[in-house]
């Protein structure tokens, strides 16, 4: 049987450790050229270690002539971008009255103005080809809101705006955009919180606990493969019920 993403040329940004580091390596699984892009170049070679024939591109995302330097190196060696995972960002968590204006800058800059980047960057590739797959990292967060959470909500809102709009404008082309919403998933940023804050969150979620980044990379690789060739615009909430 053949593998899901066969000879794939995949760009996942955020890819240095948990979701993205999870997508990879399911990508790698089935077949994928995975072309790794994060902003740590250290973390970014621990991930590439396990990974065989993994690529990185030290990307930050806000920066355009980075991800463009990335994307020409990608294109002279590999002629093509299947798959494009916009997958990286940041928290800066803070209630409206508490937040700085830097905090929800630098929010806005990764989460929204990233994706916004680097999928600007990509496309001309995919309409090129008349192919491709572009899967967004929106967010529960970004369907109902949160405490604390302003620009991070702002944002994941925001993404999925894109995703309607892109899915319109390049489905005609051949190209499908779809995003994911995670709940609460078990990424060393998330770990991170308060036990009892996590334990808060494993009763609210009717499955009784957090997500794990390779769940995560499972939705993330349908949607990118060829079985979800009828797929488009569509925002698809992982979270365990915790919206239920």
């Amino acid at each position: 049987m053949q593998a899901r993403l066969q000879d794939k040329v995949a760009i996942i940004t955020g890819a240095a450790k948990g979701i993205g580091l999870a997508t990879a390596i399911r990508f790698a699984h089935e077949g994928a050229q995975v072309m790794l892009m994060d902003i740590n170049p250290l973390e970014l070679e621990k991930a590439a270690a396990q990974i065989p024939n993994a690529q990185t591109h030290v990307v930050n995302v806000t920066d355009r002539a980075t991800i463009a330097s990335a994307v020409d190196r990608i294109m002279q060696q590999h002629g093509r971008i299947d798959i494009l995972i916009n997958n990286a960002g940041i928290t800066q968590d803070a209630r409206l009255v508490k937040m700085t204006e830097m905090q929800f800058d630098a929010v806005i800059d990764v989460n929204l103005k990233g994706v916004f980047n680097c999928t600007q960057l990509v496309v001309p590739h995919m309409l090129e080809a008349k192919r491709g797959a572009i899967v967004n990292a929106s967010s529960v967060v970004g369907l109902y809101g949160n405490f604390g959470q302003t620009n991070y909500s702002a944002t994941k809102f925001g993404v999925i705006g894109f995703t309607k709009t892109w899915a319109r404008e390049l489905g005609p082309k051949g190209i499908r955009v779809n995003a994911i919403c995670p709940g609460f998933i078990g990424t060393e940023m998330v770990m991170a919180m308060p036990a009892p804050i996590l334990d808060d969150i494993a009763k609210r979620t009717w499955m009784g606990r957090l997500g794990t980044p390779e769940e995560m990379a499972n939705v993330y690789l349908f949607l990118a493969s060829d079985e979800a060739s009828y797929i488009n615009g569509a925002t698809i909430e992982a979270s365990g019920g915790i919206s239920l």
